[in-house]
């Protein structure tokens, strides 16, 4: 798994590394078990402080993507679906609440697909 990143992007750093290793885990680029870089060697292929790769790895591991394990090191968790079972779940409660307050569903669809592209920049 190659991580690459785009120093003109506003996003920063630390979430462009964070959502390809997502990414990753989720398509099956980054299989269950797959031992990921040490923070420090992956700060050190990308010129980037340690701590930056730290935060990553913490919000990947929070999300339940990774799991740190000692000597073994950060590997891609089985539970990484977990994730997106969390965000089917805010789905369905954004599509229930939506109706509920009468918004057609081409609007909440709309409303969706704005907020995606103001996080994601494309």
């Amino acid at each position: 798994m190659l991580i690459t990143l785009d120093p003109a992007s506003t996003v920063p750093p630390f979430e462009q590394i964070r959502a390809q290793i997502a990414a990753a885990a989720t398509t099956g680029d980054a299989p269950v078990g797959m031992r990921l870089p040490t923070v420090r060697k992956l700060a050190e292929e990308l010129g980037l402080a340690v701590n930056t790769v730290a935060k990553a790895y913490r919000e990947l591991e929070s999300a339940g993507v990774v799991e740190t394990r000692g000597r073994a090191g950060t590997v891609i968790a089985a539970s990484g679906d977990r994730s997106l079972a969390e965000l089917a779940g805010s789905a369905a409660r954004y599509a229930a609440r939506a109706k509920a307050l009468g918004l057609p569903s081409g609007e909440a669809l709309t409303l969706v697909a704005t907020a995606l592209h103001e996080v994601y920049g494309e």
